[in-house]
């Protein structure tokens, strides 16, 4: 009954997307030159990305896709083989458009039955790939914020390398000594550091980054807050892992100093490292208005805080942007929707 009383479904969109989509509308469609590599997911954003494709898209896009199912059943078919893939078809097409997926744990494995607890296919993605994720709110004013004080945008850079997100862990089922080891190449020589001595059960972690991704990090958060016209600030807690955490503030002091340092000033700009916890009060007490280079995990939580803030999780962009400068994923900065996914069902 609505669709009766007002223009074309096809009209309408054309109305509302300007002169472009209206010669789509009116019958030829916007043609795409290059392919796109498409990454479906799971549940809920599953659903909804079909219908957004169907209606909003195809109808009105000549788009050539690389399409590749990310849903956990076929990656565990192919024991996650589908991930390595699109993302070396990422690496030659340029340009990825990714769908939320379920990254299982023990309920998700008992669930669908997984033969593993496969890692999250953002992570293997995005540390195929390198490269930074910027995440920034899409602010409407008639979406009541809740951080009521923030007036402008806060853009999160989240490191998208290594970290947490490419570890190894072990449950320890017994008294003895944990140590990490690093054997430099073409010698026999380890170096050791004992980390803890365990008197009973226990787990343990070791993770790592690299100085090429953190200075690649550096760059792009430069580069964009320039181009945003925003400061810039980093967080660490550089106190407590000083040599971890020193590192990314020592890189990102050095560029600075060396490279950005004068057209910051120029452009009325300014770069500050700060520790996460008071970056974090920082944060909520400001009015917004800068980028927020944060390493792997920090990103991970705070972009989820900063979006939230604003009004919801679904109102926020989040772009992987590569070091070589022409390689980009957009992806869904949110999950698969699964309680609305099992009314759903």
């Amino acid at each position: 009954m609505l669709g009766s009383a007002g223009p074309p479904a096809a009209k309408l969109a054309a109305i509302q997307c300007g002169s472009r989509c209206f010669s789509a509308a009116a019958g030829g469609k916007i043609k795409v030159a290059n392919k796109v590599v498409e990454m479906d997911g799971d549940e809920m954003t599953r659903i909804l990305w079909a219908w957004i494709k169907d209606k909003l898209i195809f109808p009105y896009v000549d788009l050539p896709i690389a399409y590749y199912d990310l849903g956990i059943e076929e990656r565990d078919r192919t024991n996650d083989k589908v991930t390595i893939e699109c993302a070396e078809a990422i690496q030659e097409h340029n340009v990825g458009i990714k769908c939320a997926t379920i990254t299982p744990d023990q309920a998700r494995v008992e669930e669908f039955k997984l033969k593993e607890m496969w890692k999250s296919p953002n992570g293997t993605i995005r540390n195929m790939l390198d490269g930074t994720v910027f995440r920034a709110p899409i602010i409407i004013s008639n979406v009541p914020r809740l951080v009521p004080g923030w007036k402008k945008p806060i853009i999160i850079g989240r490191h998208a390398h290594a970290d947490q997100y490419k570890n190894k862990s072990l449950v320890i089922e017994e008294p003895g000594t944990f140590e990490i080891c690093f054997t430099p190449k073409g010698s026999t020589e380890r170096k050791c550091r004992t980390v803890f001595d365990f008197n009973g059960r226990g787990v343990a972690l070791g993770m790592y980054n690299t100085e090429k991704s953190i200075r690649g990090f550096a760059y792009a958060c430069f580069q964009y807050a320039l181009a945003q016209g925003m400061p810039l600030y980093m967080s660490t807690k550089n106190t407590i892992l000083k040599k971890y955490d020193g590192m990314f503030k020592d890189v990102f002091n050095e560029i600075y100093e060396k490279e950005f340092k004068q057209q910051f000033e120029k452009a009325g700009l300014w770069y500050e490292h700060r520790l996460i916890d008071d970056m974090v009060a920082q944060a909520l007490k400001s009015e917004g208005g800068f980028v927020w280079a944060c390493k792997n995990y920090d990103g991970d939580v705070q972009s989820d805080i900063v979006a939230q803030g604003y009004g919801s999780l679904g109102l926020m962009t989040s772009v992987l942007v590569c070091p070589d400068g022409k390689t980009v994923v957009a992806e869904a900065a949110h999950g698969t929707v699964t309680r609305h996914y099992r009314a759903h069902q």
